[in-house]
This record gives structure tokens, sequence and C-alpha cells, in this order.
């Protein structure tokens, strides 16, 4: 359930999409605000969100965004730290 008021809830319902070059092909990859990684379909090179998401610093985020959502953005944040 995503409480009303957060001021990340709409890129939730909303999410948006960036364009990324691939710097192994040269491809363009593309990438959604909820994606935390993307692989390249012509080369399999992954691509990272680098987005800062409310996860790094609100205590409320796992009941904000779900559990499921919240891990793997957690993941994502861990493995680039």
């Amino acid at each position: 359930m995503i409480y009303n008021g957060c001021p990340g809830a709409d890129k939730l319902r909303n999410p948006t999409i960036k364009e990324k070059i691939c710097p192994v092909c040269g491809s363009i990859i593309e990438i959604f605000s909820v994606d935390t990684q993307v692989k390249c379909e012509t080369c399999g090179f992954i691509a990272y969100n680098d987005e800062l998401t409310c996860v790094e610093w609100c205590k409320y985020a796992e009941k904000c965004v779900g559990t499921e959502l919240y891990n793997k953005l957690k993941r994502k944040k861990d493995n680039i730290s």
C-alpha cells in the first residue's frame, strides 16, 4: 500500500523511462524508474538504475513500496556501495 502524500509515490504509480547508451556495444538501453537493472538486448551488459530513491532514507519505505520492491532496491544500493 502506498501512503497518501509520499513524495516518491508518483514515481511508482507512473514510472518514467530513461535511455542509456550501452558502454559495450553502443545500443540504446531503456530503463524504467522502478527497475533496478536492465540487460542490454544486444550484448547482455547489465545497466543499473542510478537514481536515488526514498528507500535510502525513509523509515517507512518498506511499508510504502512493498517488501519485494524494497528488497530489490536495497540490494541494488548495497551492491553499488
